[in-house]
């Protein structure tokens, strides 16, 4: 069996990591090692990040909704159960949306879903 010699790829791969550490304080950006793991554990929380950011804007979109309602004289809940009741087919981010930027087509819809459950 040939040797293999690692020079080129070896380099390859130490260049890849130390390209991802730029930035990086002390010698996280400096050294192999410690860039290496600080890079791994950078790309898990990147990884954990990007499920949670769904997470908790679904949260704030719902608290948008939640104080909107209120202002209507409804809950969350009863909104919620309101439109689906209604047949009102609307996404939370657009119904947040709504509240913000037009209230007066949040009350109308929050009006719907108050006559529909009653």
């Amino acid at each position: 069996m040939a040797r293999v010699k690692r020079a080129v790829t070896a380099q390859k791969k130490k260049r890849k990591i130390m390209k991802l550490a730029k930035g990086y304080f002390g010698a996280k950006s400096k050294q192999y090692r410690a860039a290496s793991e600080q890079v791994r554990r950078s790309l898990r929380y990147a990884y954990i990040g990007r499920k949670l950011k769904k997470r908790e804007f679904r949260r704030l979109w719902i608290a948008r909704i939640n104080a909107a309602a209120r202002i209507n004289g409804l809950s969350y809940s009863k909104l919620m159960n309101g439109l689906k009741v209604a047949g009102i087919d609307i996404n939370r981010k657009m119904l947040s949306e709504l509240a913000i930027a037009d209230p007066a087509a949040f009350a109308a819809l929050a009006e719907q879903a108050k006559a529909a459950i009653k």
